[in-house]
């Protein structure tokens, strides 16, 4: 068993399991943060952005002028936004077998894998994962095609070596890809089949797969793969908080041969909760100053908390009248979509479905007009409810593209107003480097609900796994806090860690020994068992073993098809078993004829002499050795009389 790497970042993952001749890949998280180095693409043309001066690194000609632009000692691309997708060179995508998704924030690539590579292979997603993903994945590409570049740069990518950090440090940028089209979305996504929590997927008969509820975010799942005789866990964005979705499955992950372990907090030196807490406190003392706060966000996820959490903290501030805003292409399908998925949601959110009631108080914020949603600024009817002080849910969380681009430019410069990190995706000074000088109060509180480093360790030693595969950086302390070294992945005593990193290929400690053989009807009745010790029985079986779809089955030797028939021509076979029994063979020598017989015992067990015919017979616990003076016929004999005193069948 191999795995391949093919994203470095544990947040996004994206791997490959070759496991019994199959190929098959765990999520396929897109690298987002390589927008980072562009500049934003703002809804109306920015003479902010436009005015900003040319860069051009010394000893280098113009080919790139107008390529780079600088910002505050940041140099950064004016062109359409790239991405980088999972490494293609490792594999052949087209010789994929199936896609396992955990959630919808790792299906972002999906596009890039399965349209035009050749892609013939399977995807399996639950229906919420599908669906949100299709959310995220519509809402990206609509918002950098409403907001076009009219040049691509890409000399800038021959001269990496050159540019100033952290440019000059981008991981292979000539393979970083432009947005997918909204066709490319949809025919990835109708290749998606559902799968239902606890449901045992069959793969081309080799693998049985089967998702079980991880606790992370609405349809997230691990995934369990076994084959009779070996198990492998796949766990990927997991969560043991009690929150919206239903909870982790923990007793199904136990006992693996190996688990591979992605996707972790982003943000292990903070508290959720906390958090929680200090972004309401500071939206209250916004709103009390007369300031409005811009909350970049995701269409799904973590912003359902925040409805919640926020409208009633607004309220028991006495500023219930103030309005809440959710922008996004997709938003009302969003807000319609969560309130659907009882059989997603945890047992108390489940509840308020059969009373009935909305599970998310977002439907009565939106039938009270508390939150109102709109597709873009520029949507019907924005401008006239639009007021402030006021609280904006938008993307995109990078501030590259989407509607919060034209929010920080509209508020940027008055210190009244507040911009709130929430998501952990992005380096919140680095997405707003293109904005500055800033006057406006920036806040990160990032919200990340799944496993830190501690439950980390603590499942782990609940699960007891034979092998733990996590990546690299699990290893080693977060960045931003280099001093926290608790902040990793214990080393277990009696577990084998194996660490992997982008771009590698690491083999795991799970050989093949056994495999599941099926007998027909017809062989099964003809088996007669002879027990051979205590407990034990064996059998003897004549047929053909047919081995199609990786299915091994023992057919009857005339089973076969009409005008294709094989003719076989078998032999009654014997199997002996046993320990000889000395003193019948002794009488059996001497019925025929031999009677000079001397008999001896050794440590292991009894030597026969027969001086006469110049052999020995040598007798042990587990073989038996005939040595005759050249006598064949003689040595025959003596064979098929030890044949006649152990037990056969």
């Amino acid at each position: 068993m191999k795995l391949y790497c093919l994203n470095g970042d544990p947040a996004k993952p994206c791997s490959i399991l070759s496991f019994k001749e199959l190929l098959i890949m765990l999520d396929c998280g897109l690298n987002v943060k390589t927008v980072l180095n562009f500049l934003p693409l703002p809804l109306v043309q920015s003479s902010r952005f436009s005015s900003l001066p040319n860069f051009i690194p010394r000893d280098h000609d113009a080919q790139i002028d107008g390529e780079l632009k600088e910002c505050c000692g940041r140099i950064f691309v004016d062109s359409t936004p790239e991405f980088a997708p999972p490494l293609d060179k490792i594999v052949d995508f087209s010789e994929v077998d199936v896609i396992l998704i955990s959630n919808y924030m790792n299906m972002l690539a999906l596009p890039f894998i399965t349209e035009g590579t050749g892609f013939n292979g399977t995807v399996y997603a639950t229906e919420p994962t599908l669906q949100i993903g299709r959310f995220f994945l519509e809402e990206l590409v609509e918002y950098i095609e409403v907001a076009p570049k009219a040049v691509v740069a890409s000399q800038w990518k021959d001269i990496l070596h050159a540019l100033p950090p952290p440019l000059s440090e981008s991981f292979k940028p000539k393979c970083w890809k432009h947005i997918f089209t909204m066709e490319a979305v949809h025919n990835s996504l109708a290749r998606v089949q559902i799968a239902g929590y606890d449901q045992k997927l069959d793969i081309y008969g080799a693998l049985q797969v089967i998702p079980v509820s991880s606790g992370f975010c609405l349809g997230s799942s691990n995934w369990i793969l076994s084959s009779g005789h070996e198990k492998v866990a796949y766990i990927s964005g997991s969560s043991t908080l009690t929150t919206h979705p239903r909870p982790i499955n923990q007793a199904a992950l136990k006992y693996a041969d190996v688990i591979i372990m992605t996707g972790l907090t982003q943000a292990p030196h903070v508290n959720p909760d906390g958090m929680l807490g200090e972004l309401c406190m500071n939206v209250a003392v916004t709103l009390r100053n007369g300031g409005s706060v811009l909350i970049p966000c995701y269409p799904s996820g973590v912003v359902y908390d925040l409805f919640e959490c926020l409208s009633t903290n607004l309220d028991n501030a006495g500023l219930s009248q103030v309005p809440m805003f959710f922008i996004s292409p997709v938003a009302d399908s969003s807000l319609a979509y969560s309130n659907i998925l009882a059989e997603w949601l945890s047992s108390g959110k489940q509840h308020k479905v059969y009373i009935p009631d909305e599970p998310f108080p977002h439907a009565m914020l939106v039938k009270n007009a508390r939150l109102k949603h709109f597709k873009h600024i520029y949507s019907d009817g924005f401008s006239t409810d639009f007021r402030q002080p006021c609280v904006v849910f938008c993307g995109h969380p990078s501030l590259r593209f989407g509607d919060a681009v034209h929010f920080v430019e509209l508020w940027g410069s008055n210190p009244i107003h507040t911009i709130i990190f929430t998501e952990p995706d992005f380096p919140y000074l680095q997405a707003l480097a293109p904005f500055q000088p800033l006057a406006m109060k920036a806040i990160y509180c990032p919200i990340e609900t799944s496993l830190n480093f501690q439950q980390a360790n603590k499942l782990i030693k609940e699960l007891k796994p034979g092998c733990l595969v996590i990546p690299e950086s699990y290893t080693q302390p977060p960045v931003m806090v280099p001093h926290k070294v608790d902040l990793v992945i214990d080393q277990l005593p009696d577990k084998q860690l194996i660490t992997f990193k982008r771009g590698e290929v690491v083999k795991l400690p799970l050989k093949r020994k056994r495999n599941r053989v099926y007998l027909m009807p017809e062989i099964a009745q003809t088996i007669v068992p002879h027990e051979v010790q205590p407990g034990m029985n064996v059998a003897s079986i004549t047929g053909i073993l047919q081995v199609k779809d990786n299915l091994h089955d023992i057919k009857r030797i005339d089973d076969g098809t009409e005008g294709n028939r094989t003719s076989f021509s078998l032999k009654a076979s014997k199997y002996e078993w046993g320990a000889l029994d000395i003193d019948l063979f002794v009488k059996k020598l001497t019925q025929d004829g031999i009677t000079d017989i001397k008999m001896e015992q050794n440590g292991t067990g009894v030597v026969i002499r027969l001086p006469n015919e110049d052999t020995t017979i040598d007798i042990n616990n587990n073989q038996t050795h005939i040595v005759c003076g050249g006598k064949q016929s003689l040595r025959l004999k003596l064979r098929d009389l030890l044949l006649q005193c152990v037990q056969s069948f």
